[in-house]
Formats: structure tokens, sequence, C-alpha cells
């Protein structure tokens, strides 16, 4: 009890020493246990906000069964199949799934009858779904009967907007014949139209939509629109037994706000091992294995960006530690020598110090470690962390006052002088292991399976240490002589602060904060280097300050875009995904799928340059005129090995020869990814009379203009295409897309894994800052006695306070300016080291980040040099008044 009782005196005694200690602690476990709680928090929001945006052919598993001739009751033998495939799915995929569905459905039919005009055509596909009846409300009619027609007709009913577009009735009766099929036609009765009650709801997202007619191939001369026409058990049993042929489907959607940034990997594999083991009778479809692996990609890159980020941030606080054990136990060098005097070993120091950590330190830990547990997010498994680094500071001072036996008197200011053999090997060794892991790291990358590297993580660190160790041994000669130039002056403040500066033992602190601003500027110079390269991949994605893009439009749109208010200029393009490309024109074998853009070069150069963007376009392209054959092009590197320097691709209908006059690895609008592409100059080509070239969007030069009559204008000019054109079809009922260069940067900002590495940015700046400033200050800690005693002399001879600020201000300025500087490089040029292996191309659509020497993360540096000489010189005075300087001197005590 005793020992307890002496413990608590002595803790009260030195409050503020273990307050420093107990805080550290107390941040420390705070950091380990709610910053992974606000990352993976962050990322699974990203993920579920990302994977509700996709539409739904993408978010839904589906099992097709090809479409056969079934004899009788199709409907009845298969909707148990699906909770019988739900079973069979990896229980990864099975506890993310919500709803399910099962339909059956004929294939396209050719639509005719009294009362519809032939042109243009209507192809008629008849379903039956489950869940459809109770997720509608009945405009007209009634829901086909379940005892099916009297007069053997098979009864549909149609969605409003499809009856509408159409131009069919309830009581219409039409003849459906099945495309590419000797069977008879049979009769189908429109007996009712409905509305969805819930458009959003999931039954109505399968393909055909039932909710809208989809059009034809704009591509195609003859575009024949696709209606869906619900029918049910009785209709589509009366087919089958008709023989017509019948296809089945289970139908899967998967819940976003299941999913999380653990689960997406076991997901993904489980989807890859459902599509390599299909049946070939059934054919399973998913699209959500792609966004699930750009999330993943972006998410391992953000976590690697993160395990960098919070190990500076930890070995920062490591280093505060030692620095705070060290302070405590020099302040207490005179009690520890005591008991040693007193026949005391030395295990008796470290037992009095450990009691008194435990007192203070584990309380300290819970706090933070609780503290952390109050933030949203979602919980890890830090609590062995938490406690392994409460031990670790708990036996700080322990250990530190075992290891440390200076004495009292020693001359703090020279140790540093004085290297023993044994400290430069350390510090030539870890140099030499900086070197080696930035070399290794290099070499072998990250490594397989997107965990955290170690290596990586302890790299920049490492190169943090080696560059104060280097700095440590080369900035006393400069301040040596300059002290010198300094005594030959009649002024005392300049010798004086230039000498003890050359002559102070700075390591710890300066290691310390040469670690905190490297990863600040670390985090600095990443965040610019992203955002830099999103804005290029903003500026290809949208290369002026909006981007219409449609099915097709007529020409005239142009013209009435251009007459819009605030639209200063158009240009025209024409993109086809998936063109056929030869090596030349007669040659027809070995054609090779290629995306071709088709660009009006000098109303694009007109555009770029008055909205502020920049296209590289040679001038054979922005000067080719029509005659000239072939063509000059753009290519992509993957298309030029191809090629003998040439080829032929195919645009509506016509063939243009081209010859390769640049290979470029991208190409604005071009979609990020594409490796195959030829870009040609549209004014250049001469198209056949019969079939003109059309633009499939436009990019705008705009200001002030108004987006949704943008918006109308392509519509009707997309209308037109359809409707009054040399090809008549069913107007398209997808609007245009209208794009601003503002949108396409803000979507490379949201959404994904962009959260956690805005928070690991984050925490490397702000953390690496305050630590910084609060090394600087254990640095004027640490001196603060053998400067008290100067500063009492000094005083009696006549020093000033204003002489006494400006010696504290040449005695710290150096020390300062050289850790914010060293931090500031080292902080530069990690990332120059270390981008290539850090994945962060993937938060910027595939474009290469491309870090710099930015200079304004030396202002930063700069700005914090400043804050911390005002912090150093309010240490500085609060320690001096409460050591009560010149009292001490006139009694003659040491300090």
């Amino acid at each position: 009890m005793s020992a307890m009782s002496g413990a608590v005196r002595r803790i009260r005694a030195f409050a503020g020493q273990f307050a420093l200690l107990g805080l550290l602690a107390l941040v420390a476990a705070l950091l380990l246990s709610a910053a992974p709680r606000l990352a993976f928090g962050s990322a699974d929001r990203g993920l579920r906000g990302q994977i509700a945006a996709q539409p739904p052919a993408v978010r839904d598993l589906s099992y097709e069964e090809t479409p056969t001739q079934v004899p009788g009751f199709p409907w009845v033998v298969r909707p148990q199949h699906l909770d019988g495939l739900l079973d069979a799915m990896p229980s990864a995929v099975r506890d993310v799934i919500g709803d399910g569905w099962y339909a059956a459905q004929t294939g396209t039919g050719r639509a005719t009858g009294a009362g519809r005009p032939a042109n243009p055509p209507l192809d008629l596909v008849l379903r039956a779904s489950t869940e459809t009846r109770e997720a509608v409300t009945m405009v007209d009619g009634r829901w086909p009967s379940d005892q099916g027609a009297p007069d053997g007709s098979i009864e549909v009913a149609v969605a409003a907007d499809v009856a509408t577009s159409a131009g069919v009735r309830t009581g219409m009766l039409m003849n459906v014949k099945p495309n590419g099929s000797s069977l008879p036609s049979r009769r189908v009765t429109i007996v009712g139209t409905f509305r969805a009650v819930d458009p959003g709801n999931g039954v109505w997202d399968s393909l055909p939509s039932v909710l809208r007619i989809t059009p034809g191939s704009p591509q195609s001369e003859s575009s024949v629109a696709t209606a869906v026409a619900l029918t049910n058990q009785a209709g589509l049993d009366s087919l089958a037994e008709a023989h017509w042929p019948v296809s089945f489907s289970w139908r899967y959607r998967i819940a976003a706000d299941r999913l999380t940034a653990d689960n997406a990997t076991p997901v993904l594999d489980a989807l890859r091992q459902v599509q390599q083991q299909a049946h070939r009778e059934v054919q399973f479809n998913q699209g959500l294995a792609t966004p699930l692996a750009v999330f993943l990609d972006r998410y391992h890159a953000a976590l690697t960006v993160l395990s960098v980020v919070s190990t500076g941030v930890l070995a920062t606080l490591g280093g505060l530690v030692i620095l705070a054990a060290g302070l405590a136990v020099r302040r207490r060098a005179a009690e520890f020598a005591l008991i040693r005097a007193r026949g005391g070993a030395v295990v008796d120091v470290g037992w009095r110090a450990l009691l008194e950590s435990l007192l203070v330190i584990p309380p300290a830990a819970a706090v933070g470690w609780l503290a952390g547990l109050t933030v949203p997010g979602r919980g890890a498994d830090t609590g062995w962390l938490v406690v392994a680094a409460a031990l670790l500071i708990t036996l700080a001072l322990p250990v530190t006052a075992v290891v440390v036996r200076s004495s009292v008197a020693a001359r703090a200011d020279l140790t540093g002088r004085f290297r023993s053999a044994r400290r430069l090997t350390v510090e030539v060794a870890l140099l030499a292991v900086a070197v080696l892991g930035t070399v290794l790291l290099r070499r072998r990358g990250l490594p397989p399976g997107g965990g955290i590297d170690p290596l990586l993580a302890a790299v920049p660190v490492l190169l943090a240490a080696g560059a104060a160790i280097l700095v440590l041994r080369g900035y006393p000669l400069p301040l040596r002589l300059a002290g010198r130039l300094a005594g030959r002056s009649r002024g005392v403040v300049g010798f004086l602060g230039l000498a003890r500066a050359g002559r102070s033992a700075v390591t710890g602190p300066l290691i310390v904060v040469v670690m905190a601003v490297a990863t600040a500027g670390f985090c600095a110079v990443v965040a610019s280097g992203v955002t830099d390269s999103r804005d290029r991949a903003a500026d290809l994605a949208v290369p002026a300050d909006l981007l219409l893009i449609g099915d097709h439009f007529a020409a005239d749109t142009a013209d009435e875009l251009a007459g819009q208010p605030g639209v200063r200029a158009v240009a025209p393009l024409l993109a086809v995904p998936a063109t056929e490309l030869v090596r030349s024109s007669t040659e027809m074998r070995n054609t090779m799928s290629t995306y071709l853009l088709l660009v009006d070069a000098p109303a694009l150069t007109r555009v770029a340059e008055l909205s502020g963007t920049r296209i590289d376009l040679p001038d054979p392209l922005r000067t080719a005129t029509p005659g000239v054959d072939p063509v000059p092009a753009l290519v992509s590197p993957a298309v030029a090995a191809d090629l003998a320097g040439g080829g032929v691709v195919t645009a509506q209908g016509g063939r243009y020869a081209f010859r390769t006059d640049r290979v470029v690895s991208s190409f604005p609008t071009v979609p990020a990814g594409t490796d195959r592409f030829v870009v040609l100059p549209w004014q250049a080509l001469r198209a056949a009379p019969a079939t003109p070239l059309t633009p499939t969007g436009f990019l705008l030069s705009a200001s002030g203009a108004d987006p949704v009559a943008l918006r109308e204008t392509g519509e009707r000019g997309q209308t037109r295409w359809f409707t009054e054109g040399l090809v008549t079809a069913l107007p398209t009922t997808r609007p245009p897309v209208l794009t601003s260069r503002a949108t396409a940067h803000a979507d490379l900002d949201s959404g994904g894994a962009n959260g956690v590495l805005l928070f690991g940015i984050v925490l490397g700046v702000a953390g690496g800052a305050v630590l910084g400033l609060l090394a600087i200050a254990f640095a004027v800690l640490a001196g603060a006695q053998t400067r008290g005693r100067v500063l009492s002399r000094l005083r009696t001879m006549g020093l000033s306070r204003p002489q006494w600020r400006g010696l504290l201000l040449v005695e710290l300025a150096p020390l300062i300016g050289v850790a914010m500087l060293t931090g500031a490089v080292t902080g530069v040029l990690s990332p120059l080291l270390l981008t290539p292996v850090l994945g962060l191309d993937t938060f910027t659509a595939g474009v290469p980040v491309l870090v710099r020497f930015d200079v304004t993360v030396f202002g930063g540096a700069l700005a914090l040099g400043a804050v911390a000489l005002a912090v150093a010189i309010a240490v500085e005075a609060i320690v001096n008044r409460r050591l009560r300087l010149g009292e001490v001197l006139r009694l003659g005590e040491e300090i």
C-alpha cells in the first residue's frame, strides 16, 4: 500500500509529464480504434452507393434457359427452380441477394392487325412473370383471365406508354407470327392497359422492357422496335402447346445494403465460380463482377495509401512517446541517482517507474479505445493493436529509466559531438535498409491479392528517418561556420544563438519532426497528383463545356444547338463502338472489332479553345479535306500493331480507308479502358449520298446555356432521325444524355473507395502537422533548463527581453527550418519513388497519376515552421515562468 501511495504522490508531483504520456496513449488508442471504423464505414457506404447506382442489368444475376419447344404446361414445372438455384449458389452470393423473380416468355413475333399501320413494323414478346399482377394499376380494361379467352386467342395487357407509342389500344385483335419460324400465327387480344405502381420495382427490369418500347438498332437499315405484352399462365401454356419456343429465366437482385468492403472479394470470387460451373442448358448472366473488381482495385489502392499514412502517424507518435519518456527521465535524474546511491538496483528504478506508468497509461488507453468505439462506422479487429500500443507506451518510461543513466550534471549539449561506433553502425544500417527497401519495392511491386504490404508501409518512414540522420550529420557544420562569422560582429545574440544551435543534441526531436512533416508532405503530393490526373481524365471524358450523347441525331441538330442562347460553338462526332477493321480495301478476312470515332477536327479545335481545354490534334487531321485518300488517322497502340500503316473501317454502311498518322494511347470521348480505337477526320470523308453520315453526339462550348433546352433540342433531333430519315422507325425512348466537364470530374471524386483515400490524406496532413508541432515543443522542453540557466546569467549581465527572444529564435530557427525542409523534401520524393506501385490510376479512370515536385508543399512547410517558432517561444516562456529562473539564480541552487 505504501508503494502505491508513494506512486500516487509522485504522479501528482510530476503531473505534467504523466499527463503528456497519458495523452499520447489516449491518442494512439483512439487512432487505432477510430481510424479503421471510419475507413471501413466510408468504404462500405461508397460500395453500396456505387452498386445501388448501377443499372438493373448489372445488379441482377440471372439464369436463362434457351428457347425450347415445350409441348405443355411450361409454367408450372419451373417456378420451384427459383429457390433451388438460389440454394445451389455459394453462401457468399446467397447472403447478398434480396428479391428474386421467375419469368417465361416467347421469342419475338411480328405483330399485324386491323387498326395499326404496317409501317413502322413492330415485334411483340409475350411474357408471364411472378408478382406482376400485384404491381400494376389498370388504366383501361382488365387483366388477362386465368381461364383464357373463349375464342381461343391469347389475352394480353400492355403498358399505357407502350400502347401509345405502338399505336395499339384495348380491344384490338392482332396476329403474331414467330420470327424465323414456320409456325402459324396466333391471335392476340389486348384486354387492358396498365401503369406500374412503382416503376422502380425490380419486377419491371427484365429485358426487353415491359414499360417502354425498345427501339431497334440505329445502325440497322430495317429498324424494328420491340414491345412486351404481359399474359398469364393460361396464355403461355396455350402457346407452348402450339410448340412456340419458350424461354425461362430466374433473376435475382443483389441487395446493395448487404455488401461490405470485407465481403466484396468473396462475392466476386463466388460469382466467377458460378460463371465457370454454369451448365450449357442454363446460361448464367451477371454484370456485377466488373464494378466489384473496379471497387476492389480502388479500395486496395486506398488501403495502401492509408497504411503508409497510418504507419507514418504511428511512428511519429512512437517517437513522441520516446521523447516524452526521455524528458521525464532527465527531469527525474536526481531522484533515480539517489535511489542508486542508497543501494538500490537498476531494477528498482524500473519497477518504480513501471508502477507509476501502470496507474496512468492503461486507463488513458482504455478511454481512447472506448471513445474510438463511439465513432460511426464498421468495427474492425484492432483491439489487440490497442493492447499492444498501451503495453509499449507503459514500458517506455521504465525501460528508458533503466537504459538511460546520464549524470545530473552531464553536458547534454555536447552529447551529440561524440558518436560511438555502435551508433554509427545503426545509422548506416538504417540508411541501407531504407535504400534497399525502396529498390525492392519498385522491382517487385505490390503483392498479389491486394493485402497491406508491410514493406510499402515501412519504406516512407525509413526514408524519413534516413534523411533526418543525413541532415544531422551535415547541418551543424554550416552553423558553426556562421557562428564564427557572427563572433566577429558586435552583437551577442547571433553569436550565442548560432553557437548553441551548432552544439545542440537534437537527434530525437529532429527525426520525429522529419517523419511528421514527411507524412503530411506525402499526403499533399498524392492529393495534388490525383487531382491533376482527374482533371486530365475529365478533359478526356468531356473535352468541352458540355457533351450531348444519344443514339442518332438528324443532320440539322448541330445548327439548332448552335442557335441556343449561351452556345458559342458546336462540334459533331460519330462514335461506332464496334466496327469492322481490315488491313486493306480488298481484304475481307480477319476483321477486327474496333472503336471508331469520327470528329470534325476544325470544329473540335474551336470548341476546345473556347472551353479552355487542350486537344492535341496533328495538323494533317485538322487540315484534311475531301479528296485526301486515304485519310490520316489516330490509332491506338493495339491497332497500330495489327496494321501495316493503314486499314479500312466501316461506318453506317460506308467503307473508309485511312493511313496511320500518329499512335496515341488515349483520345477525348473514347471510353476509358478502350485499347482498340481509330479516330478519323469527319470533314475529310466522302459519304455516299444514299447513306449520309449522321452524328451520335455533340461537343458544345457553352456558358449559361439552359441544360433542359439543350436536352430537348437533342431529343427533337433524335426523333427527327428516327421518324423523318431514310429509315423509318418507332422513336427511341432513350433520351439524349447531357454531361458537363464538372459533372465528369465530380463522378471521379465521389463514390466507391474515394472516401477511404480522402480520409487517409486528411489524417496524414492533419496528423503530421499537429504531431510535428508537438515534436518541436519537445525539442524546446529538452533544452529548456540549460537555456534557462544561460538566460538567467545573461539577464544579470544586461540582456533585454527582446534580445532573449531573438536569441531563442536564432537558436531554434535552424533546427525548425532544417527539420521542416528535410521533411518536405522527403515527403515530395516518397511519392515520386512509390507512385508506380501505389495503383492510384484506379481513381483517375486509368489516367496515369503523375506526381511532381510540388512547391506548395514547401510553402506549407515554411508556414508550419513559422507556427512552430511561435509555439516554441510560447513554450519557452511558460517553462521559464514555472521554473522561476531569476529566484533560483539568486539563491545559487541548481536547476
